[in-house]
């Protein structure tokens, strides 16, 4: 079953760095938005960043110029590297995998392929 796996995050002061990576399989790769989500307990998943298969890039207007997200096609891999972290950034992170065709990436019902979660909190 082809699926996608999280990792990084972890715990940082405000103002620190923490970075997150996704292994994925060839197929999910190439033929995919890669991007990632993050939810606070009690409150919708929200899209963070997102990759297109062509290269461009889309980030939510809380994190432009704080987050980057890039991609490895040796690896197959993704990464979410968050910079000038804030309080409010805490949340468990998701990387995601989907269609961004028709606005598809903004229905978080119709994502894909999720990652496991993984915690990232910033102390003040």
């Amino acid at each position: 079953q082809e699926q996608l796996a999280e990792s990084g995050g972890g715990s940082v002061q405000a103002g620190g760095s923490l970075s997150l990576s996704c292994a994925t399989s060839s197929s999910i790769y190439l033929r995919n938005c890669l991007g990632w989500f993050r939810q606070i307990p009690g409150k919708e998943r929200e899209g963070v960043a997102r990759i297109f298969t062509g290269g461009s890039t889309y980030y939510a207007d809380s994190v432009k110029d704080r987050f980057s997200i890039s991609r490895d096609m040796d690896k197959f891999t993704y990464f979410l590297q968050m910079t000038n972290l804030k309080p409010e950034d805490t949340a468990i992170y998701y990387c995601a995998a989907g269609s961004c065709v028709g606005g598809a990436w903004d229905d978080v019902a119709k994502i894909t392929f999720w990652g496991q979660g993984t915690q990232v909190t910033v102390s003040a």
